[in-house]
């Protein structure tokens, strides 16, 4: 036995009730600690700029879906996977039905979840909201470019980075701000 991480679906909305009532069993002794090791529901900073104004709120990076380390035996494994699927509000595991053993996801993708939500250290960045697009005209509103205006050429969401073509001396130039560097016109 080793532990893994699967995914829960459950309903949207209800993922912060659903990890506290798992808690509760485990505390309860409904649920062994041997087997459900850990339960997370990941989120991620995002910024919404509006009207100039910078707000930074939590949001799920996956709506409708909690992250659950369980140590599975081979023999027994569904007296457990069982008293979780009963909790209203549960769907079931993901790549599974009743009759059937939960699939873990790959380690790979669980570490890039858990990096995204800050829980493991890694790349983490604060996203943006806002979305924009090439075309647009935006005024950058911090940094060494402030107060200029142009048109967004090229956009990058992963890294929250936009390429703006900005008029300095005359001449159009490429400019690389950050998304939270600038404001819609």
């Amino acid at each position: 036995m080793a532990k893994s991480w699967y995914i829960l679906h459950v309903y949207s909305g209800y993922e912060n009730k659903i990890e506290k009532t798992i808690r509760i069993m485990i505390d309860a002794g409904d649920l062994s600690r041997d087997i459900v090791t850990d339960i997370k529901v990941p989120t991620e900073d995002v910024t919404d700029v509006k009207d100039g104004k910078k707000k930074t709120i939590s949001r799920k990076i996956l709506p409708g879906y909690l992250l659950v380390e369980m140590d599975l035996p081979d023999n027994g494994w569904k007296a457990p996977c069982s008293a979780i699927r009963k909790i209203t509000g549960v769907t079931g595991f993901v790549g599974s039905n009743l009759s059937n053993k939960p699939q873990p996801i790959p380690s790979e993708e669980v570490k890039r979840i858990l990096q995204r939500s800050g829980d493991i250290k890694g790349d983490r960045q604060m996203r943006m909201k806002q979305t924009y697009s090439p075309g647009e005209q935006v005024k950058i509103i911090e940094g060494p470019f402030e107060s200029f205006s142009g048109v967004i050429e090229e956009v990058n969401p992963e890294k929250n980075k936009l390429k703006v073509m900005v008029g300095i001396f005359g001449r159009s130039t490429p400019v690389e701000v950050e998304m939270s560097q600038v404001e819609k016109v």
